[in-house]
């Protein structure tokens, strides 16, 4: 094979590759684990779509603490609506299913009030990760997550 032909081999495979890329991003994107709340550093986003308690969704932070509003969240829905939320002291419970300890502060030594125990109200999600620093809807900043602010389920890579 010459050096041409090979030449003209890659740079079709790069634009193949490309289109079918901007094909898919209507139904998937992905994005890129910064923080070790979860394993896994790349995820894969699959925008819209069903989930179900368990399911990793990705969902758009509203600001506050030490992250910019409209960063990516990935977490693990916990509580759907409907669903009971219990606190003792710093513990939660969703239904029968303990949850975590919420730390009085962020690593970043930012205060962290505890979020509300109650029902789940239709339309949001309690979402947490096994993670003791994940900033996650046991705190009074995080909340629950509204339908409206999540992009998708999400699938780890690697």
């Amino acid at each position: 094979m010459n050096v041409k032909r090979l030449y003209g081999s890659v740079c079709l495979g790069i634009l193949t590759m490309g289109v079918c890329a901007w094909a898919v991003t209507p139904w998937f994107t992905f994005t890129i684990n910064l923080t070790q709340s979860l394993p896994g550093t790349l995820y894969l986003i699959h925008r819209g779509g069903a989930f179900k308690k368990g399911n990793l969704i990705a969902y758009r932070w509203h600001g506050g603490a030490t992250y910019p509003a409209g960063v990516m969240f990935i977490k693990r829905v916990v509580g759907m609506p409907g669903e009971s939320v219990r606190r003792a002291g710093a513990t939660f419970w969703v239904n029968d299913q303990r949850i975590g300890e919420a730390k009085p502060q962020s690593r970043a030594g930012i205060p962290l009030a505890p979020a509300p125990a109650g029902v789940i109200p239709a339309g949001e999600y309690f979402v947490a990760t096994p993670h003791p620093d994940s900033l996650d809807s046991r705190y009074a900043l995080a909340g629950n997550v509204k339908r409206s602010e999540i992009i998708g389920r999400a699938y780890a890579v690697f």
